[in-house]
């Protein structure tokens, strides 16, 4: 189980028992402010527990949902625009504005982790907005992979993420045109 300090302070009253866990050995300091009650935890729990309000994003979301076999080498998270940078260098960060940042916001289980990422139906908005960054065989990968689930898609909630873009009938478009 993967801790914060403070949930350590709830825990265990304070700094010196946090001291004597680890020396005791119940207690393993993963990194500065992350503690763990096993000796070994995937870096995927450390990264969400250090990070509790980023929401996962393009090639992570891709590939937690199962849509990329590429395993990214960085762990892509969204933050609200006006939240303090990452400066973490497994984390490629972006920013985006209050309105856009929540929709699409679900968990998921990944390898025992809950994951907090965008939808599926949010990703593929994502995927359009982008294609111009995304490698071509990388993009071909992924709608193949949309074009198997696009009867499990709610096509009203892709129009819904849509329309919170400047372009969103265009992204639309080119789903109608790639995925359908």
């Amino acid at each position: 189980m993967i801790l914060t300090y403070q949930e350590c302070i709830e825990k265990y009253g304070s700094d010196y028992k946090i001291k004597k866990e680890i020396e005791n050995r119940n207690l393993f300091m993963m990194e500065k402010g992350v503690y763990s009650t096993e000796e070994i935890a995937p870096e995927l729990d450390i990264i969400l527990n250090k990070y509790p309000k980023t929401v996962c994003t393009g090639p992570s979301a891709f590939y937690y949902h199962g849509l990329a076999d590429v395993i990214p080498d960085y762990y892509y998270l969204a933050t609200k625009r006006n939240d303090t940078r990452i400066k973490d260098l497994r984390v490629k960060q972006s920013f985006l504005k209050d309105d856009i940042f929540e929709p699409g916001t679900i968990e998921i289980e990944y390898n025992n982790s809950t994951v907090r990422l965008y939808g599926k139906e949010r990703m593929i908005i994502e995927l359009m907005r982008f294609k111009s960054r995304t490698p071509n065989d990388y993009y071909k990968e992924i709608i193949r992979n949309y074009r198997k689930l696009v009867n499990e898609l709610d096509f009203r909630l892709v129009e819904d993420y849509a329309a919170l873009f400047p372009n969103g009938s265009k992204y639309m478009d080119m789903i109608e045109i790639e995925v359908l």
